[in-house]
């Protein structure tokens, strides 16, 4: 029987990279906005597409209903977002960032540009084709 060698299988690193460069990238948004990672993730997806469901914001960020919920009703209490109902399904809510909320993506939108930009110095020369790569198991994969 074959053995798998967890530390070097590619589903297992990437998940691993994914979920460390998740908590390292919190340093940016967490300490000054005390966000958790699903609100990050529902702030910067409104940030660039306002007005959409927070279904849509669910499979574009690729997180659990729950936690998206979670996460809209934390920055609704804040002030940040705001829902109404869509015109063409009333069961339907659109979410959209308030003055506040957009202040905030604003404020975080540099330093998280400076995070990515420090990570790619870092890979130098190699960062073209690890990005290349990147889209290439995107697209493999069907991630939208």
């Amino acid at each position: 029987m074959a053995t798998l060698q967890l530390e070097r299988f590619l589903p297992y690193r990437l998940n691993r990279i994914g979920a460390a460069i998740s908590q390292d990238f919190r340093s940016v948004y967490g300490p000054h906005h005390d966000l958790t990672i699903p609100e990050w993730r529902v702030l910067a997806t409104l940030g660039q597409s306002d007005g959409i469901s927070a279904k849509a914001i669910g499979r574009h960020s690729s997180m659990h209903k729950t936690k998206v919920s979670r996460a809209v009703r934390a920055l609704e209490e804040r002030r940040w977002l705001k829902r109404e109902e869509s015109e063409e399904d009333r069961r339907e809510e659109l979410l959209t960032l308030t003055a506040l909320g957009r202040r905030v993506y604003q404020q975080i939108v540099p330093k998280a540009l400076a995070f990515e930009k420090r990570i790619l110095e870092e890979l130098g020369a190699e960062a073209g084709p690890f990005l290349s790569a990147l889209d290439r198991i995107e697209k493999i994969l069907g991630v939208p």
